[in-house]
C-alpha cells in the first residue's frame, strides 16, 4: 500500500527515483548529461531541497530555477515538448511510489512550475 509523500525522506525517494529515470530517458537525458554536464549527486541533494520547499515550505532551498533554465535554453533549445515528457515522467514517479494530498499537490505544483517556465523561457 502506497503512502502519501509525508518527509524529506520520502522527497529524496521520490527525487532519486525520478532523476534516475531523467538520466536515461531518450527525449531529455541529454539537457542534463551533455548540455548541462549535471554533478548527480550535488543535483539530487539540490533537488530534494527544491522540492521539501515546495511541498513542506522548509526554506533549505537557495536557487533561481527560472535562470539556470534560461541559461540552459540558450545552450539548447527546449521546447514545450521536452517539459510535457518532464512533467510525465515526474507525475508517473509520483504515482508509482505515492498517493495522498501531498502527491497530488506535488504533481500539481510540479505542473504550474513547469507552465511558469515554458512562459518564461520560450515566450
Amino acid at each position: 500500500m502506497k503512502t502519501d509523500i509525508l518527509n524529506k525522506a520520502d522527497i529524496d525517494k521520490l527525487v532519486k527515483t525520478f532523476y534516475g529515470k531523467v538520466k536515461t530517458d531518450a527525449k531529455i537525458s541529454y539537457f542534463f548529461n551533455d548540455v548541462a554536464k549535471v554533478n548527480w549527486e550535488e543535483h539530487l541533494i539540490k533537488m530534494s531541497a527544491f522540492w521539501e520547499n515546495v511541498l513542506f515550505s522548509s526554506g533549505n532551498y537557495d536557487g533561481n530555477p527560472m535562470v539556470k533554465h534560461e541559461e540552459l535554453n540558450k545552450k539548447s533549445e527546449v521546447n514545450r515538448g521536452h517539459f510535457k515528457n518532464w512533467n510525465s515522467l515526474f507525475e508517473s514517479t509520483v504515482d508509482e511510489l505515492f498517493e495522498g494530498v501531498k502527491a497530488d499537490e506535488i504533481k500539481r505544483r510540479a505542473f504550474n512550475i513547469s507552465a511558469a517556465m515554458i512562459h518564461k523561457t520560450l515566450e
